[in-house]
């Protein structure tokens, strides 16, 4: 974030959501130095402190983003019926050509975005090609700290692309397009390494609380030697990883044929599943791979949105949950889920786990998918002092007026977080006792400078991403065509309802 709010605030006379109570109570907070020092109704004003009045909102901790793309956010509304395959194809046209500034805008355009709707931290897992740069990264950095949100910041990488990691799919190209798609290539693995380890010796912005991780883009999308190098920089610099592991169901059967063995079975023999590995995704997993997950401390960023959006299957929320793995919700990137909003990915992960089966047993609770979207996605993020309201926490809050319709009236409150709201009744939003918007002006950023420059880049980046793009528009047939059968072979998990057995 860019500055804590020093001194001392006391937010007067809200309503606190509290999931162990049904309906919101009064309850005031006392903020000194951005943290949290006490909860209570009625709490004394001291003599230095400023008063923030919260009568008739409802208070609730800031919403935390496990899994997103801050170089999507030039690409939104790029894509319709696409694959997962078929958005990684397209990736040159949609990220390619960008100057510093673009990469800066990007990453600005999804901040705005999650600030407005309750996000105050996320996990963003942000590419550069051909290879990470630290000016790049120091730019989408500055991003969220002008906006004013906390972010684990990630390059996400990989020494090879889609047409290497399908097998089969590079053969299936006519001869000259196959030429063309090997002159797309990322850096090579040694370059990139290279280039993560300069960003993470040279990171200056912890002060901000904007965090450095690593982020192997898919397994197949990374020689062994590879992912390994990630493996020793993340120890090295004692950062977390997070990597897109069995996102769809080719993925996973790509992973066996390959390895010989299951994507998560096979990142835990190189090393890298612990404590601070987040598997994005995660829905063709197996119960061994979730038990697995759980015996290593590993956690699980799930993305309801784009996982219905790509097309790549249901995730077993309640599955993972009883087995014990602990589990983040995001949004995904807008250039594949077209939303940063957190309570639309909330309240979709309760709904995914409900058509999944006609017996409630089998679904998740309110209190359980809210939980996942706060603390739970806090952990993917490594925070330990944000996603709930107490003392010691960060004074991460959202306020909401409870005069909109989404309210009226008040009965259930964390039942009406998942099932009701979706961003139109928030009013405030505050990051270490600052506040960032205020009456639903975001004031860090001015929105319509924003968005001349969105327009201006989007003008001047589609003319000079023709030709790529005329290139995908010749590759689109025959992805849409070899994937989908490669998909069809049969797998020891099913994901989708319409499958065979």
């Amino acid at each position: 974030m860019a500055r804590i709010e020093t001194g001392r605030i006391l937010i007067r006379g809200g309503r606190l959501a509290d999931p162990a109570r049904r309906r919101a109570e009064p309850a005031d907070i006392l903020v000194e130095d951005g943290v949290i020092r006490a909860v209570g109704a009625g709490l004394p004003v001291p003599e230095d402190a400023r008063v923030e009045e919260a009568a008739g909102l409802l208070l609730h901790p800031g919403l935390v983003n496990a899994h997103t793309h801050g170089h999507g956010g030039l690409a939104r509304g790029l894509a319709d019926a696409w694959t997962l395959e078929l958005l990684l194809a397209a990736a040159p046209w949609m990220g390619g050509g960008r100057a510093v500034a673009d990469k800066k805008l990007s990453a600005q355009l999804c901040a705005a975005e999650m600030a407005l709707k309750g996000v105050t931290a996320c996990y963003d897992l942000y590419a550069e090609a051909p290879l990470p740069t630290r000016e790049g990264m120091d730019a989408a950095a500055e991003a969220y700290a002008e906006v004013g949100l906390r972010a684990v910041l990630a390059p996400m990488v990989a020494d090879r692309t889609v047409w290497d990691a399908v097998p089969g799919l590079k053969d299936a190209l006519p001869e000259a397009l196959r030429a063309q798609v090997e002159r797309t290539g990322p850096a090579p693995g040694e370059a990139t390494l290279a280039a993560m380890a300069d960003i993470l010796k040279h990171w200056r912005w912890g002060a901000q609380d904007i965090r450095p991780a690593l982020a192997p883009t898919i397994p197949l999308h990374c020689a062994d030697e590879f992912l390994c190098g990630c493996g020793r920089l993340a120890a090295e610099y004692g950062v977390p990883v997070q990597s897109h592991v069995a996102e769809s169901k080719l993925q996973a059967l790509a992973g066996v044929q390959r390895y010989g063995r299951t994507l998560v079975r096979h990142l835990d023999a190189l090393g890298l599943v612990g404590p601070r590995f987040a598997a994005a995704h995660g829905i063709w997993l197996t119960d061994d791979d979730l038990r697995l997950m759980a015996d290593r401390g590993a956690a699980i960023a799930h993305n309801p949105g784009s996982n219905m959006r790509l097309g790549n299957g249901m995730f077993r929320l309640r599955r993972a949950l009883d087995l014990g793995v602990a589990v983040g919700i995001g949004t995904d990137g807008v250039s594949s889920s077209d939303t940063s909003n957190m309570f639309e990915a909330i309240r979709a992960a309760f709904q995914v786990a409900a058509v999944q089966t006609p017996d409630p047993a089998g679904w998740v609770g309110a209190e359980e998918v809210w939980r996942a979207g706060t603390r739970g996605s806090a952990r993917v993020l490594g925070f330990e002092d944000i996603g709930a309201i107490a003392p010691g926490m960060k004074a991460d809050i959202v306020f909401l007026d409870l005069a909109h319709p989404n309210w009226m009236p008040l009965n259930g409150t964390v039942n009406q977080l998942v099932h009701t709201e979706d961003a139109n009744a928030l009013r405030h939003v505050m990051v270490g006792g600052r506040v960032i918007v205020r009456d639903r002006r975001l004031l860090t950023l001015d929105l319509g400078r924003l968005a001349r420059e969105a327009e201006a880049a989007r003008a001047r980046l589609e003319t000079l991403n023709a030709e790529r793009r005329d290139l995908f528009a010749l590759l689109e047939p025959v992805v849409r065509s070899f994937c989908p059968a490669f998909a069809r072979q049969p797998y020891a998990v099913r994901r989708y309802l319409c499958e065979s057995p």
